[in-house]
């Protein structure tokens, strides 16, 4: 009977984000509906057009939803009354540099006015496939040496691999301490710079050999 040990792994590896994805809301409230679809659909160009002059190019920018609706309220007696309607739509820009970030966001805010709502901002990587092939290679070593040490203490040494299960690698920003810490901010609020961390978890399982006669 041959035996086995399987084991996990965990590796991390951090790098500069070179991609900053920015969320915007545009939302207008009209008394009606052709007039509140009508204005968001000016809103959203003019806030795209913003985007465009401050270097976001025409494939990094989506619309990601858009809505109409009724505004109601209960009068009493009444029932239910429409007192305008909402359009809203939603925009998804990709800035690289993030170290331009802070430029167009000022200038979408400026297009938008009070119509523009900022959803949010997440930073990543155009092509994260170097700084995942680090956690890979470290979850990797994380796996082969709890192996050895779990053979060692069962009397045994480690064979060949009789299978790899990888898991989903996963992103999330972590703070960028020293020299690298930078905060990007022409006019507008400042967006600090930091490393995000891409992680990767492996399965593996070896064949266990005997460490005296080297035989399974």
């Amino acid at each position: 009977m041959t035996r086995t040990i399987t084991v996990t792994g965990e590796g991390t590896a951090e790098a500069v984000p070179d991609l900053l994805t920015l969320t915007l809301a545009v939302e207008v409230r009209r008394d009606a509906a052709g007039a509140a679809y009508d204005d968001a659909g000016e809103v959203a160009s003019a806030v795209t057009g913003a985007l465009r002059g401050n270097g976001v190019a025409e494939r990094d920018l989506r619309t990601s939803g858009l809505n109409l609706r009724a505004e109601l309220v209960w009068a009493e007696n009444q029932g239910q009354k429409v007192t305008g309607y909402v359009a809203s739509t939603t925009l998804v820009a990709r800035v690289s540099p993030p170290s331009a970030a802070p430029a167009a966001i000022s200038a979408a805010v400026a297009a938008g006015g009070d119509s523009l709502r900022i959803n949010g901002i997440e930073q990543g990587f155009t092509d994260s496939s170097a700084v995942a092939a680090l956690a890979q290679e470290a979850a990797w070593r994380e796996a082969e040496a709890k192996a050895a040490r779990f053979a060692a203490l069962a009397g045994a040494r480690l064979g060949q691999v009789l299978s790899i299960d990888q898991r989903p690698e996963h992103g999330s920003p972590v703070p960028m301490m020293g020299d690298m810490k930078r905060a990007f901010a022409t006019q507008g609020v400042a967006i600090e710079a930091g490393s995000v961390a891409v992680s990767a978890n492996v399965a593996v399982q070896w064949e266990l050999e005997s460490a005296e006669f080297g035989a399974g």
